[in-house]
């Protein structure tokens, strides 16, 4: 019987591939069998990340990738078809927190700094991509969103711990699931897949944080399953989404919130 998860004989990239949604997501598809690019501007901490995960037996590599420059784009993705003959998955995670704040504390220079990645690099790394996989006859790829692109800011969350949620990235969000089923519906006629993640309540660590246990308490009351993800329900996901389990899926947007969306 054919296993449906794996991920055997799979090119799989991911951008911002070693950093906090990256780590859990590129471990995940090297363990269903891909060869993983982890790529980000630091290939020293993205090789170094790819040598753990070879170390436990799968396959990973990291490479350098500033998507803040079309040019660094275009030869990392021809570096990489070169290197592997296809590429089957991208998944485009990096994000970029350059001046997130609250819209009447906005620089015009931080937000454009910011938008050279999370909109336009996106566009570029997809657009280079793309090309690969249309040639080729098939790929998919995987957008990392969040639930602020699927509602709206709840504020009283972070009661009085100084926490927020900046506009930068509920902007970005949004408009990546837009993205994402623009993609889907373009280029189905190519055998190619586009669908979107968006996770919530992923904060390993935020628990312990000293001074934010209103935050901890709040978030989980207003979650159905009462606890924050873990690295696991990241993984899950990806993997599904990746593989042929989810052939007959595109332009969606899987909400991984534990039901946070759901009242």
């Amino acid at each position: 019987m054919k296993n449906l998860f794996s991920l055997k004989n799979k090119i799989a990239i991911v951008t911002g591939g070693s950093g906090f949604f990256g780590a859990p997501i590129s471990t995940a598809l090297a363990e269903a069998g891909a060869q993983v690019v982890i790529a980000s501007r630091d290939a020293g901490k993205c090789e170094q990340f790819a040598g753990t995960i070879r170390e436990k037996g799968f396959l990973a590599e990291g490479m350098g990738l500033d998507l803040e420059d079309e040019n660094s784009i275009i030869s990392f993705v021809q570096l990489v078809k070169e290197r592997f003959g296809r590429i089957d998955i991208l998944v485009n995670n990096a994000v970029s927190r350059e001046g997130f704040s609250d819209l009447e504390n906005i620089e015009k220079e931080s937000w454009e700094r910011a938008q050279s990645v999370n909109s336009t690099g996106l566009i570029l790394i997809t657009r280079s991509v793309i090309g690969v996989m249309r040639e080729q006859g098939s790929g998919n790829i995987i957008n990392i969103g969040s639930i602020q692109g699927a509602v709206g800011p709840n504020f009283p969350v972070y009661g009085s711990t100084g926490m927020t949620s900046p506009v930068n990235y509920t902007y970005d969000k949004w408009g990546m699931v837009g993205f994402t089923k623009w993609l889907a519906n373009y280029y189905g006629k190519y055998n190619i897949r586009a669908n979107c993640i968006s996770p919530g309540g992923y904060g390993p660590g935020v628990a312990q944080l000293v001074g934010k246990e209103e935050f901890v308490e709040n978030y989980k009351r207003l979650t159905p399953l009462g606890r924050f993800a873990d690295d696991d329900d990241i993984k899950g996901p990806v993997v599904f989404m990746a593989s042929d389990a989810s052939a007959f899926i595109t332009g969606q947007n899987l909400l991984v919130d534990g039901g946070w969306t759901s009242w």
